[in-house]
């Protein structure tokens, strides 16, 4: 059985398309690890190959959890995850398995590490006349309204950010209490000690990868995939059809963009979205390895340096 004073919790991360998911795998089978994801769009169950889950083959190889676990109506917020994660770690310490978790959502996982203040759960009625509101308001009144009651978070928000904005309107009437108010409060650390390991790759490297990645889910059927969400008439407001390529794919369907289209626009955002990940990184994370995933030596500098830990 593995000690759950002594074992930490490996992190895995790094940009989209970085390789963490392989890595992690190897970590799990050699380790005798369970695989958690950390990947917000990974969590939905729609798009197992746009969003790159792991494969029925890969599951079979070790234990995954948290990959395909929620429909694309629902949100999905750090601080849920973080509840979802910590049970997750919980039942595989209990089953004498290394908790590993793998993926790119950095606040995620900063959420989890470094704890977060405890903010009540609104009632569901108020989060659907919350969004209906600000497809009804539009986002610069929305925006307005929120601002006389709570101007620090509307300050720190993107003005086309409607997720936050809702979720920060629907906590003001749930409490009477700005959520800028909310945050300040005390956080809740996490209890186990944590391993992270942040791949840090070649640019060049990951932009070809990004690409080739993407020829790969097309090869795959994605767009099959894409189109059976479609199909079914999915109220564009759900946070599971940001996936990256959902939007460009929906708008193929409706006859706006030819496929090369898509494909350019969905490689483009996905590397600009890595970009971002990695400033993310550099600014917020203080991990304990940084590797280059390129690097044929990178397992072994994991599992040397955790085995120093044990020591």
């Amino acid at each position: 059985m593995v000690s759950q004073a002594r074992t930490p919790v490996i992190v895995v991360t790094g940009p989209t398309a970085s390789g963490k998911s392989a890595l992690a795998l190897a970590l799990a089978e050699r380790r005798g690890g369970t695989v958690i994801n950390a990947d917000a769009m990974q969590t939905y169950d729609a798009f197992p190959i746009l969003t790159a889950q792991p494969t029925q083959e890969e599951r079979e190889r070790a234990p995954h959890a948290l990959y395909g676990v929620l429909p694309l109506s629902e949100t999905v917020s750090a601080a849920r995850w973080r509840t979802m994660a910590t049970a997750e770690i919980e039942r595989a310490l209990a089953a004498g398995r290394v908790p590993l978790l793998c993926g790119g959502s950095g606040l995620y996982l900063r959420t989890l590490m470094k704890g977060i203040a405890t903010i009540p759960d609104a009632p569901a009625g108020l989060r659907e006349q919350a969004n209906a509101d600000w497809a009804a308001l539009g986002p610069d009144a929305f925006r307005a309204r929120l601002a006389a009651h709570d101007p620090i978070i509307v300050a720190r928000l993107k003005p086309g950010d409607r997720q936050r904005h809702v979720r920060a309107w629907e906590v003001w009437l749930a409490t009477g209490r700005p959520l800028s108010d909310w945050q300040e409060g005390e956080p809740l650390a996490a209890p186990w000690r944590f391993a992270t390991v942040l791949l840090s790759p070649d640019r060049a490297w990951l932009r070809e990868r990004i690409e080739r990645r993407f020829d790969v889910m097309l090869a795959q059927g994605v767009e099959a995939e894409v189109r059976a969400v479609f199909d079914k008439h999915p109220d564009p407001a759900w946070p599971g059809l940001k996936a990256h390529g959902a939007p460009e794919f929906f708008r193929h369907f409706r006859g706006e963009m030819p496929l090369e289209e898509v494909r350019r626009i969905g490689i483009d955002h996905t590397r600009q979205y890595a970009k971002r990940q990695m400033t993310w990184f550099r600014h917020q994370m203080a991990p304990d390895l940084v590797l280059d995933p390129r690097a044929d030596q990178a397992l072994g500098q994991i599992e040397k340096y955790l085995d120093n830990l044990d020591a």
